[in-house]
């Protein structure tokens, strides 16, 4: 990998790596950035990876090769402290009026006098969810910019300054597909002097791209807006206008339109085809449409008459504005090569347009091709020579299409390393030859009573993964009433505590004489979980994880693909699967020293034909047949750890 990774920064191009668990991608790709003397910009699926890769990969290496080279991170504007917002929290606008936020303002303020970076990552005492947050950090909408008192010695600034003058920059994906949009934290001015791209993580490049491609407008935006408007219009214009009621008809109109879309359950997605998203009363959803567009104008108006009299005045008009162009798109119907949905939730609407790929965007604003195909010489001077692209996972074929096709990438030069590491050895896969049909309240209920009896002979140290919310709360509801407060083993649940604390206590494990845990998780913990050691030794997934048919997202591209004439599931919901299960297989063998036991309780990944190429997309694992066979597999985990503490203790 890192041989290629050289050729290609020496001859300019692009590759595309998939490089299993335990290759050592980071250093494969680094070592060779690092010594080509180019300029290097890194871009990473997390903030916390970005960390990593700052704190810890790239100062060890460049102490090792002994390069001065100069390094800087740059996050997003709300990972950042504002000392303006901070400034006004500290003199009571907006201050908080429960004891509990107080004292936060007052631990932020004491970090303040010390921090030198200004990013919130250093004051890990404060909970990412805390409500002090908006108080002391700035929005692209409510960021004053130069005409900000604190604009010279703005964190932000600072870090920008130092990200343009860096020989290595870390940022992450959504920063860059973010200010490739709308060009404010310096990425899309970095990007010209730099030679050398890296996508790490690069697996979550179409799923992040599309979100800042698209357009996006929500009921809690605007009601934000409203507050704001209130806010500064009678700080800076108090007497001028009837601020008041316009802002109370804004917030009625925002209320009404969350009306309009009815009982849905949140987090259902309606496909928005015409001019009313299906399933709602199109009269009702019209008019409170109508109305809070009216109400929105209205707004602007009185406020277009005093917007000279402060920055905050200015910035709110045209806050408002782009927030007006944003509502009437959405009153239009849909382009042809956009998919258009309303996202519902327990008290909010999120009016979502997006491209179905990033495919275009990747072609002509990072490679600079022209619509043709054809390079635009008028820039090849003026763009990176090398991009590297790469992942565990990109691809369950030789050509890694799941990645490259909705990427723009499919002439790219495509690399395949496998992992190290002696699967057949340290892993087995078990499916159950007899379990009820995913989806169903029986299949939950028998999940859970496999992962009681596992668990037990294990003594906890296992992850079930869950591909509906549905699925998660039946089967953590299962465990924790077998498991009771006084239990050997502890049942932890996503929701019920931060996905870091979650995470912390299941590493913890019986260390210490504490209790063993079970966790069940879906979503976020099927990838960039790492949980080496014995901590972790069973890893179920309940149903194969093949993307919701009804989602506007998966039929549009479904569509797509139908409308060219190929094979929606083969070329599209096959592969999907193939890679969210490599994903979740991922979790279980993390060094070479693991061992473990993946168990799938889905009896189409033997019972289909298609379920061959999904067995084929796991790491080689040894197949276990029968009962017996994964029972005797689990005791031997729990005899090989009982004999390894002994020998240690000895």
């Amino acid at each position: 990998m890192a041989m290629a990774v050289a050729e290609t920064i020496d001859h300019g191009g692009v590759l595309v790596v998939e490089a299993g668990t335990g290759v050592g991608k980071t250093y494969s790709y680094l070592v060779p950035a690092l010594l080509s003397g180019q300029r290097v910009l890194i871009s990473t699926a997390t903030k916390a990876l970005q960390d990593q890769l700052f704190s810890r990969d790239l100062p060890s290496l460049t102490r090792m090769l002994g390069l001065p080279l100069r390094m800087a991170q740059l996050k997003g504007r709300p990972s950042y402290l504002c000392q303006h917002h901070l400034a006004q929290a500290r003199q009571g606008r907006g201050a908080p009026r429960d004891p509990q936020l107080l004292r936060t303002l007052a631990q932020v303020e004491e970090w303040a006098k010390l921090t030198r970076t200004g990013d919130l990552a250093e004051l890990s005492s404060v909970g990412e969810d805390s409500p002090v947050w908006p108080l002391v950090t700035s929005t692209r909408d409510n960021c004053l910019g130069s005409a900000c008192p604190q604009f010279e010695p703005c964190h932000l600034n600072v870090a920008r300054r130092a990200a343009l003058d860096a020989d290595v920059v870390v940022v992450n994906h959504h920063l860059f597909f973010a200010d490739l949009e709308v060009r404010e934290s310096g990425v899309a001015q970095l990007l010209p002097s730099v030679g050398v791209v890296v996508f790490d993580e690069a697996h979550q490049l179409n799923e992040t791209g599309i979100q800042f491609a698209g357009t996006l407008i929500g009921t809690a935006q605007l009601q934000g807006y409203a507050r704001d408007f209130l806010a500064q219009a009678l700080e800076h214009a108090r007497g001028m206008g009837d601020w008041m009621q316009l802002s109370a008809d804004l917030e009625r109109c925002v209320r009404d339109l969350r009306l309009a879309a009815g009982r849905s359950a949140a987090g259902t997605r309606l496909r928005w085809l015409g001019r009313v998203p299906d399933g709602l009363d199109a009269l009702a959803w019209r008019g409170a449409f109508s109305a809070l567009g009216q109400a929105l104008h209205a707004a602007l108006v009185a406020l277009g008459n005093v917007e000279e009299m402060a920055a905050e005045l200015r910035q709110l008009y045209a806050r408002g504005e782009a927030l007006l162009g944003r509502l009437a798109l959405f009153g239009k119907t849909s382009s042809d090569d956009c998919v258009r949905w309303l996202d519902i939730g327990s008290r909010h609407l999120r009016m979502i347009e997006s491209p179905l790929s990033i495919a275009r965007i990747v072609r002509t604003r990072l490679l600079q091709e022209d619509e043709t195909g054809g390079e635009a010489p008028v820039d090849a001077s003026r763009r990176p020579g090398a991009w590297i692209f790469t992942s565990a996972t990109l691809g369950d074929d030789d050509d890694l299409s799941w990645f490259t096709e909705p990427c723009g990438l499919r002439d790219a030069r495509v690399l395949r390393v496998d992992s190290p590491f002696d699967y057949a050895q340290q892993a087995a896969v078990y499916v159950p030859q007899e379990f009820p049909v995913p989806g169903t309240p029986a299949h939950s209920a028998e999940v859970a009573a496999l992962v009681q009896r596992s668990a037990e002979v294990l003594g906890g140290r296992t992850l079930v993964l869950t591909t509906t919310t549905k699925a998660l709360q039946a089967i953590g509801a299962a465990l924790q009433a077998q498991f009771g407060l006084f239990s050997d083993l502890e049942v932890l649940v996503q929701g019920q505590a931060p996905k870091q604390v979650l995470l912390e206590r299941f590493r913890a494990g019986r260390q210490g004489g504490g209790r063993g845990c079970i966790l069940v998780a879906s979503a976020t913990f099927w990838e960039g979980v790492d949980m080496p050691g014995d901590a972790l030794e069973l890893v179920v997934i309940d149903k194969l994880p093949f993307p919701p048919p009804d989602d506007p997202l998966v039929e549009a591209r479904s569509q797509q693909l139908e409308a060219v004439g190929r094979n929606a599931f083969r070329d599209y919901m096959l592969p999907e699967a193939a890679m969210a299960l490599k994903q979740g297989a991922g979790r279980l063998i993390r060094r070479e020293t693991d061992q473990g036991v993946l168990v799938i309780t889905d009896t189409r990944l033997v019972s289909k034909p298609y379920g061959r190429r999904l067995l084929a997309a796991l790491p080689p694992m040894r197949r276990l047949h029968a009962p017996a066979d994964y029972d005797a597999a689990l005791a031997a985990l729990a005899l090989t750890r009982t004999s390894t503490r002994d020998s240690t203790s000895s």
